[in-house]
């Protein structure tokens, strides 16, 4: 079977006197027969190509699936009168919501368990289901909770009776998917926002429960490179909404207790000020990077907001604090040092970092609704260690573990080995790289070897136990993630010095890695492939580009690859939202720039990579037409005989599927296509 070729007509764009050819634009219109039809192509080449891997994807997905335990349950969590939790049964593809009504976690053995929500009965007639915010009220009568059948951003808001299980009539279109419900104290009131046009979260609304007319209409954001979060303070007094974009926060705040009230603004926007708002006692606590590029923690008396705020604790440069979750008797700090994840405790005017028990690692604060407690969970992770969740007990400061995920019974962690190395940058900077494999896999020189990275928004990546990867470490590869500026692992310096005019900066990381790798023996070029989604599939496009002959294949998902045409259409999702992170190629400096290393515009008739792409038809965040336009523009353009291959979900968005074992079906396809170029198609 040929591979589909794409037909051009020629579409040039003229921007600062540059003309660009871009002769696949027509591919933007998933209303032209033409446009499906060539996406159902290469979906049809893709199960043509794949086919001879069916064994090798079976063998995957069976090895996957063997490492399921029966039972995937969490440890529940405190709420009130209840403990909330969800569970997840081998032979199901989602999970189901549950509480037990108990005083403490020793009340839980054989209490009763009620059903919340069952996902699982909620598929009926739908391929696709995603249920994100959960809002419990405040007298645990109600469930707010958001839905979602096509794989876009906007869900509608639905609220269950608990007692009866039925829903109420309140139903909500257009609410953004996540930081976008909330109750007021009294359960009467619930506010929410909703999406424009380009599914840009501007609005923010209160509702009235058993109000079938129209809502309030509270705020609407007017400058379309801002977008709203709604949250509310963990002692649960004050509701907070703040607009923000990737350079400037503006919180406004309003006692939970009188929903019907004004909000009040915090502090008003200002360039390059970044700045969240939580409630401690009798303050109001502000995490800010003003005069601190890693932030720092202020506060100021909530009866008077707008006086000076007060150092809480001492600025340190070499602490990047990203979160703070204030509990009645302590502030814990979630945040990065020495390129790992740490928590603090700060009590009685004293600040101390918890300590972990291997040196690569990851952690993270559980779900905590509670904050009268003297018990915070604490979630912990490495390569090798699987998920473990502890109990802080903030009166005495003492770590206890409540539970472990269950790992196979063929699952020896002694058998792997992970650590960290750092590999030098062109430009001299050390760029952390986190390794993990089964001993022995350099035993006959460089070994197959996946080298994954992300790099952008400040978001690290970190080091986290995967069962579904342990078929991939039994083979012999080793599994790499490379922490590349633009994310924020080492702080936000990290991040800054890989945005904007520094771009760059990320896709020469990886590459730099990737050679370092190859230097000290642990892979070579026939043996290496590299993975990467979303900014990180920009990044795989990117690096495709600059330095093909280091990898043997590439897997790119969901890539943002037409960075200039994206970044000038106005009208797509979230591109106003971006221009803080790429730059607004209207101005010349930035167009230049982007063009440089933009992968559309730089595919160039040499020789590539294998290369897998796959991408959604209703993606409102990368359309799918980028990684259309790519692939049929390096189909083209390409001088070697590789497999190029595009594969389209024509019923999710940007996350792909939403049932479990479709989902892992997908991944042992990836993998398959993988293991077969770097020569473990056995």
């Amino acid at each position: 079977m040929n591979p589909p070729i794409a037909k051009r007509i020629p579409h040039p764009h003229l921007l600062h006197g540059d003309v660009r050819s871009d002769d696949y634009y027509w591919l933007r219109d998933r209303n032209d027969p033409d446009v499906i039809r060539y996406l159902e192509e290469e979906n049809q080449y893709y199960d043509h190509m794949m086919k001879p891997l069916e064994p090798l994807t079976k063998q995957l997905y069976n090895d996957m699936v063997s490492r399921i335990p029966p039972v995937d349950e969490e440890v529940p969590y405190q709420d009130g009168p209840f403990y909330y939790f969800s569970r997840t049964e081998k032979d199901q593809q989602y999970p189901v919501y549950l509480r037990i009504r108990a005083r403490s976690r020793n009340e839980l053995d054989g209490g009763h368990q009620e059903l919340i929500l069952d996902l699982n009965r909620m598929t009926t007639g739908s391929d696709f289901l995603s249920v994100t915010v959960q809002r419990v009220s405040p007298d645990h009568a109600k469930l707010a909770y958001l839905e979602n059948r096509d794989g876009t951003d906007r869900y509608t808001l639905y609220i269950k009776n608990l007692s009866t299980g039925h829903l109420y009539p309140d139903r909500i279109d257009n609410v953004f998917l996540y930081g976008s419900v909330e109750w007021d104290a009294t359960g009467e009131y619930i506010f929410y926002v909703t999406v424009d046009d380009t599914q840009r979260p501007y609005r923010l609304w209160r509702h009235r429960l058993g109000n079938l007319g129209p809502d309030t209409l509270l705020y609407e954001e007017a400058d379309p490179s801002f977008s709203l979060t709604l949250d509310k303070s963990r002692s649960g007094q004050y509701l907070f909404f703040k607009c923000h974009n990737k350079a400037s926060d503006e919180v406004w705040y309003l006692p939970a207790n009188v929903a019907t009230e004004e909000f009040r603004r915090f502090a008003a926007r200002r360039r390059d000020i970044k700045y969240d708002l939580e409630h401690w006692g009798q303050n109001f606590v502000v995490l800010t990077n003003e005069g601190a590029e890693n932030f720092t923690v202020k506060v100021c008396d909530v009866t008077e907001p707008h006086g000076e705020l007060r150092q809480l604790i001492e600025y340190n440069p070499d602490r990047y604090i990203e979160a703070i979750h204030p509990f009645q008797d302590a502030l814990i700090l979630f945040g990065r040092q020495g390129g790992l994840t740490q928590i603090w405790v700060y009590r009685d005017d004293s600040l101390k970092m918890l300590a972990w028990p291997e040196s690569l690692y990851n952690v993270w604060l559980g779900t905590n609704r509670q904050y009268d407690t003297t018990e915070v969970l604490i979630h912990y992770e490495s390569f090798i260690t699987p998920k473990t969740t502890w109990s802080l007990d903030l009166s005495t400061g003492e770590l206890s573990i409540l539970r472990s995920d269950p790992v196979p019974d063929d699952y020896h962690r002694d058998q792997y080995q992970q650590w960290r190395i750092w590999s030098p940058s062109a430009d001299g900077v050390q760029i952390p790289v986190s390794l993990v494999y089964r001993k022995g896999a350099l035993d006959n020189g460089p070994a197959p070897l996946i080298l994954y990275g992300y790099g952008s928004y400040g978001m690290s990546i970190d080091p986290n136990f995967d069962a579904k990867r342990l078929p991939l470490l039994d083979r012999g590869v080793i599994f790499v993630m490379a922490h590349v500026r633009g994310g924020a692992e080492m702080g936000q310096g990290w991040y800054h010095d890989g945005k904007l005019l520094q771009k760059r900066h990320t896709f020469s990381d990886f590459i730099d890695v990737a050679k370092d790798l190859i230097r000290q023996g642990y892979t070579n070029p026939s043996r290496l492939a590299a993975r990467g989604r979303s900014a990180g599939g920009l990044l795989m496009g990117a690096v495709l580009n600059m330095a093909p002959e280091l990898f043997q294949v590439v897997v790119a998902g969901v890539p943002f690859v037409d960075v200039i045409n994206t970044m000038l259409d106005d009208t797509i999702p979230l591109t106003s939202l971006e221009w803080d992170e790429w730059g607004n190629p209207m101005q010349s400096e930035y167009y230049g720039y982007m063009k440089s290393y933009s992968p559309y515009d730089n595919v160039e008739a040499k020789r590539y990579p294998h290369i897998l792409a796959f991408t959604g038809l209703n993606d409102p965040r990368v359309g799918y037409w980028e990684p259309a336009k790519w692939v049929a523009r390096l189909r083209v353009t390409k001088t070697d005989n590789h497999s190029l291959l595009l594969k389209t979900h024509m019923g999710a968005g940007h996350g792909g599927s939403s049932a479990r074992y479709q989902r892992i079906l997908e991944l042992a396809e990836e993998y398959a296509f993988i293991l077969d170029k770097i020569g473990l198609n056995k």
